[in-house]
């Protein structure tokens, strides 16, 4: 009984993170019909709530800070990086404003990983428009754990730990931009970890399983009854 309870327990455990995605799933829709932000109205909404999938559109201007090459990335089957740069957004706020992480885009890593990926940079300021996010971080492997060079790369993009690095104060969010001039790179979208339909999946894995432990301990105790009765009989 005990392990059956287990498995039902996984099963409804499953079931709650897959409304939880649901109604993340929902927000996300509805934060992308909505109009795009400014940035000043980016920050202040960072204050009280997860930024991604809002809209944001923006006037940007390259900061003097190495390339950003966030390492295991996958993409189509392909194994490699997810490029960013450090850029400085006009706003009307006197104060001094954090920067912006802006996504340049997936790039293979190539079959040398002592070789890193060469790419261009923006050099002028552009207008961007596109969609933020915020990255979960993985209790497993959380630290920046950065290389020196430029470009520079990282394994985990934890934001607080890349501001100390560079010295220069972060928004809380990325900018992943709907085109960038003069780029073809592919820009992955995956706001959620892992879709509300695959925890249902794995609920009713969960599920068929504990019914099918229920199964084979019916099935076992009806014959240990059988043998049992025989033993008496004889």
């Amino acid at each position: 009984m005990l392990v059956f309870t287990i498995l039902v327990k996984l099963g409804l455990w499953q079931l709650d993170r897959a409304a939880e995605k649901q109604a993340l799933q929902q927000a996300l829709t509805l934060k992308q019909a909505a109009p795009p932000l400014d940035y000043q109205g980016l920050l202040a909404l960072g204050e009280r709530e997860s930024l991604t999938g809002y809209r944001l559109a923006v006037k940007a201007t390259p900061v003097n800070t190495p390339i950003i090459l966030l390492d295991n990335q996958v993409y189509e089957g392909r194994v490699g990086y997810l490029a960013y740069q450090v850029m400085r957004v006009e706003t009307e706020l006197k104060a001094e404003v954090p920067l912006l992480l802006v996504e340049l885009g997936f790039i293979d890593s190539g079959l040398d990983r002592q070789k890193l990926p060469h790419l261009s940079r923006l050099n002028q300021e552009v207008a961007l428009s596109g969609r933020v996010y915020q990255r979960a971080s993985n209790p497993l492997s959380q630290h920046l754990l950065a290389e020196a060079g430029s470009p520079m790369r990282i394994q985990n993009l934890n934001l607080p730990e890349l501001s100390q690095t560079l010295k220069l104060p972060l928004a809380p969010a990325i900018l992943q931009p709907e085109a960038i001039p003069g780029s073809a790179l592919p820009h992955p979208w995956q706001p959620l970890p892992m879709s509300a339909q695959k925890h249902q999946g794995y609920a009713l894995q969960w599920f068929s399983m504990a019914t099918v432990f229920l199964m084979l301990m019916i099935y076992l105790l009806i014959f240990k009854r059988k043998n049992k009765e025989s033993s008496k009989n004889k």
